[in-house]
């Protein structure tokens, strides 16, 4: 008889209405014995239907829900770290679409000692009609390789079990010996749409001794709402484009050796600056200047980061 762990599922949300009220509703009709759902609200007013559902759900004790008075989704995941009870915590998205079994697959990985984490697949919606009938079994030697994984890691197109160096911020889990034993949080000087912020924690369980396991069967739709989340959190402006820069180079200075930053510097200004695959950027020279700006000011914002928060280990909001 397969005794299942108790499931924490943690959806941090901003300034989502009806896509949050389908994403509920696909988790609790989840037939998985034993989880809570722990709902961290970042927004300050819902639409009527949706605070008349949550209340509904806090009511019948269907949800745990806490609402704070900052936007940051690395904070929004330790708050509900500091808060939860499951020896697993699942982190989704707060607009995903769930299907049948997703819990029961993730928690039968942590059968193994060895497995830390969980990283499962994930359908983006948006690309579902424009899929290439990519299929992949074997993740390339370069996907374990912390200066260049970034661009070698599809979990979107991998349809074999095996171990990974990082998960999707919208379908993960972990032990809870993570939190509780090794103390990791996420880091909330990750800005904006807090872009690498998975991957930064992720890189912290190679300390550990457990591993990262890529599990094709714990998949779920990740429906890429163009409002709200992240995308109102970094408001994909020039500060959008300067925290996405300043957060791949904060991973890299955090995590990485002296010559893997610097193998993550040159494929981040190939591909993202000059815009050659996989990116596929616009090439145009007043586009690369301008990306180059932001590569720059990037870099230097994240070097003025880490001199300016040293001591605080990653904490900017309240616990």
């Amino acid at each position: 008889m397969v005794t299942w762990p108790f499931l924490s599922i943690v959806i941090p949300t901003y300034r989502r209405e009806g896509v949050l009220r389908d994403t509920l509703k696909s988790v609790l009709q989840q037939d998985y014995p034993h989880f809570e759902v722990i709902v961290v609200d970042q927004t300050a007013d819902h639409e009527p239907e949706t605070q008349a559902l949550l209340n509904q759900l806090v009511a019948t004790g269907k949800i745990t829900l806490f609402t704070v008075d900052w936007a940051s989704l690395p904070a929004a995941r330790n708050y509900a770290i500091e808060r939860c009870q499951g020896e697993i915590v699942v982190f989704i998205d707060d607009d995903v679409d769930l299907p049948h079994g997703f819990l029961q697959a993730h928690a039968r990985n942590y059968e193994r000692p060895e497995v830390g984490a969980v990283a499962g697949r994930v359908f983006d919606r948006m690309k579902l009609a424009d899929s290439d009938g990519l299929v992949i079994e074997d993740l390339p030697p370069q996907a374990m390789d912390p200066g260049i994984a970034w661009y070698h890691i599809d979990l979107v197109h991998t349809v074999k079990p095996q171990r990974v160096l990082t998960a999707r911020g919208c379908n993960m889990s972990f032990r809870r010996e993570l939190f509780n034993t090794f103390n990791l949080r996420f880091d909330e000087r990750f800005h904006g749409s807090a872009v690498r912020e998975e991957s930064d924690f992720c890189l912290h369980i190679r300390q550990t001794g457990l591993i990262i396991w890529y599990d094709p069967a714990a998949h779920l739709v990740h429906l890429g709402e163009e409002t709200g989340g992240c995308h109102d959190i970094s408001t994909r402006s020039l500060s959008y484009q300067l925290n996405f820069y300043h957060n791949h180079f904060l991973m890299a200075l955090k995590n990485l050796t002296a010559l893997e930053v610097v193998r993550l510097a040159i494929k981040l200004f190939d591909c993202h600056v000059l815009g050659n695959p996989p990116c596929y950027k616009d090439s145009g020279p007043v586009k690369i200047v301008s990306r180059s700006i932001f590569y720059l000011m990037g870099l230097l914002y994240a070097c003025l980061t880490l001199l300016t928060t040293l001591g605080r280990q990653g904490r900017i909001y309240a616990s």
